[in-house]
């Protein structure tokens, strides 16, 4: 059961997003945010943009391997020695814009290197290339922990799987739009000229979502006294939630076992490119069948989500992610024509990755009062990040023994998450005590 922290320094308050009005503006605004973001984030889809690049200037497999350990510890560790910071900001929104900012550079720049090199296979380009991947995804996990914080504080839980919804919708039609206008011609220059457009197109989409988060309406919350927490404190916290909380314990397992099917993000486009041989015109059609999928599966999760709890949406979810490796699997057995023809649909279930990441950080939100929303937020992101230690493991994995191996092994791990859901509460079936040792109100 939940239980308040003892280290507040204000009583706990309950979601308040204003009237009606102002709310409706609200989910008017993040959806658009949200889909903004979505335009950018497709033209660095890390399940096909980012290795495929990465195999172009580099082409090892622990080099793969890097990408999801790099990307989850820059969306885990910032967003934790952050979260005191944000809890005491006055308005999210501010944050919100900022970090969207922080995203934009790191792909400027690339853009700009890609464009005035050369000679581009030069040695120390993976090395610039993982510094500003992880660069970018500090800068990510930031902005996630500000956009959850801002949903808690302006969005009522019965209002959040609607605002998953329609950014899941309109975010997958805007992205495919974009990637079918844009992405198919530049993936498909000469010499990967197109990199250059790729990237700077995300970059422009990142500072257009910054922008979009300042129309938030917001109130100023109220200045907080003290101190900002030390860095070890942030652990410690981060800890003391883990610890102390049995209802976000179980929660933070299944997360944790089902993250673990992102160790596999780098590879499935390997496997459609070396195994099943398909041509290279490909992956603009995963990185479409993925984003239909998140459109797709986003408002269907989320109405379950609104009208019976984010605990079964993520019960459907971990259940059928599970099954991904098995189905690469079994087209990398088929018939190379079979295989080339239907391995898209692998894309398909990758899909359910960030919306039930979404729904998991919604769960998190419903265990405590809005205080301390982004302490568990920060220590959700925080569970999400420990699998990806054995990242590079994993990757080098498959360089050395049938990649058979550790995809059985995957689905099994989040297969097992899949069961322990059910060990899971749900809090909108608690009691008003429970309600109230939790940190909420029970009105």
């Amino acid at each position: 059961m939940s239980s308040a922290s003892p280290t507040q320094d204000a009583p706990p308050t309950v979601p308040n997003p204003g009237p009606l009005q102002t709310e409706r503006h609200n989910l008017a605004v993040l959806a658009l945010q949200n889909i903004v973001l979505r335009v950018g984030w497709i033209f660095k889809t890390e399940s096909v943009i980012m290795p495929a690049f990465l195999d172009v200037i580099a082409g090892a497999g622990w080099l793969r391997g890097c990408l999801p350990i790099l990307s989850r510890t820059g969306q885990s560790v910032p967003p934790l020695l952050f979260a005191d910071r944000l809890r005491r900001a006055p308005l999210k929104k501010r944050m919100l814009a900022m970090t969207a900012l922080q995203m934009a550079w790191p792909f400027l720049l690339l853009s700009f290197l890609w464009n005035r090199l050369e000679d581009r296979q030069q040695p120390w380009l993976p090395a610039v290339f993982l510094v500003l991947y992880f660069l970018f995804f500090c800068a990510t996990g930031l902005n996630q922990l500000a956009y959850g914080t801002l949903q808690g504080k302006l969005i009522r839980p019965q209002r959040r799987g609607f605002l998953l919804g329609v950014g899941g919708i309109f975010g997958s039609v805007a992205a495919v739009t974009a990637a079918l206008v844009y992405l198919r011609p530049w993936l498909a220059l000469p010499d990967y000229d197109g990199f250059t457009y790729v990237f700077l197109f995300n970059g422009a989409a990142f500072l257009f979502a910054g922008i979009v988060a300042q129309f938030c309406r917001e109130e100023p919350d109220v200045p907080r006294e003290g101190p900002v927490s030390r860095m070890s404190n942030s652990f410690h916290n981060a800890w003391a939630v883990f610890r102390d909380d049995r209802a976000f314990r179980r929660a933070a397992a299944v997360a944790m076992l089902f993250t673990s099917s992102m160790l596999l993000m780098p590879h499935y486009q390997w496997v459609g490119r070396e195994k099943i041989q398909a041509p290279a015109e490909d992956l603009i059609l995963w990185v479409i069948a993925q984003n239909i999928s998140v459109g797709v599966l986003s408002p269907l999760l989320g109405v379950v989500a609104d009208r019976f709890g984010n605990r079964l949406a993520i019960r459907m979810a971990v259940f059928g992610m599970s099954t991904t490796p098995l189905v690469a699997l079994a087209f990398a057995e088929m018939p190379l024509e079979v295989g080339q023809r239907w391995y898209w649909v692998t894309f398909v279930f990758l899909g359910l990755l960030p919306v039930t990441m979404k729904a998991l950080l919604n769960y998190a939100l419903e265990l405590v009062s809005q205080d301390d929303h982004p302490r568990y937020q920060s220590t959700m992101a925080l569970c999400f990040a420990l699998p990806f230690l054995f990242s590079p493991l994993v990757g080098a994995t498959i360089d050395w023994l049938p990649f058979a191996y550790p995809f059985l092994m995957v689905s099994g791990l989040v297969f097992l998450g899949g069961v322990l859901t059910f060990r899971m509460d749900e809090p909108r079936n608690w009691t008003p005590d429970e309600l109230a040792a939790a940190g909420h109100s029970s009105q």
